[in-house]
This record gives structure tokens, sequence and C-alpha cells, in this order.
């Protein structure tokens, strides 16, 4: 399970919000707690790194953005938990490519984003054999 501040959450939102109506994307960044409950203590928003014509329903986190992530963590004592990310016009549900390019352990919060407006944000595992995502309860709250 993973545990979000309502400014992570609120952060996440306005994200996909101001992208629209293409994907944002970002780190989350924090710590794991009991019984391996993953904490986000940060929200690190990152420009889709996609060409234009695929920022409608892609997004990419370079290499070199991933680094600066993990060295921010680092430098605080956190770990990158996961990434999220938006679905312009569509479900919070992931993709096939959603699912070609995660990776185990991580949380993948996704949030759809209608007309400009946020709407559902879910947050999902991979399976260690690959073969699909499963929903991962969020706690919300302060």
């Amino acid at each position: 399970m993973i545990r979000l501040a309502d400014v992570h959450l609120d952060a996440v939102r306005a994200h996909g919000e101001a992208d629209y109506p293409y994907e944002c994307c970002g780190l989350l960044i924090g710590g794991f707690g009991v019984e391996s409950t993953k904490t986000v203590l940060e929200t690190v928003p990152i420009s889709n790194a996609r060409e234009e014509s695929e920022k409608r329903n892609r997004f990419l986190i370079t290499p070199e953005e991933l680094l600066k992530g993990e060295k921010v963590a680092r430098e605080k004592k956190m770990d990158i938990l996961g990434f999220y990310h938006s679905h312009p016009d569509h479900p919070a549900d992931p993709s096939q490519f959603d699912l070609d390019h995660a990776w185990p352990m991580y949380s993948y919060i996704i949030v759809s984003v209608n007309q400009g407006r946020s709407g559902d944000l879910r947050s999902w595992e991979l399976r260690e054999d690959r073969s699909s995502f499963d929903p991962e309860p969020i706690l919300e709250g302060d």
C-alpha cells in the first residue's frame, strides 16, 4: 500500500491538469514503513520527454532525469518509490504500453484527466512475473 498526503495528491492532479492534453509524469519519493507500506514525502514533476506527436498518450522520463531524481532522494535519505503520470481523456488504468515499460516493486499512480479536469486517481503495482498490474491501496491524508 502507498500513503500520500493531500498535498501530494493535489500536486499530481494539478500537474495532470497543467499538462493536459498531454501526459504528465513525475517521481514519487519517500520511504518504506511497516509491512512495506510506502510513504510518499515528495513528488518531483518531470517534463515529458516524448516527441510532441506522442505526448498525448505516452510519457518518457529520460535517464538523466531519473538520475537527478535518484540523487535528490539519496541526498534526503529517501528512495524512489514509484512514478506518476496522467491519462488524458482515458481511465486511470494501466495501458499495455504501461505494462511493457514498468518495473516490479515500484508504485505507478495514474490520474485520469478528462477535458482538462482531474478525475480518478489510482495506484498500481506490477506483479513479479510482469504479467499484469494489481491495484495498490492508497492511504490518503496527512
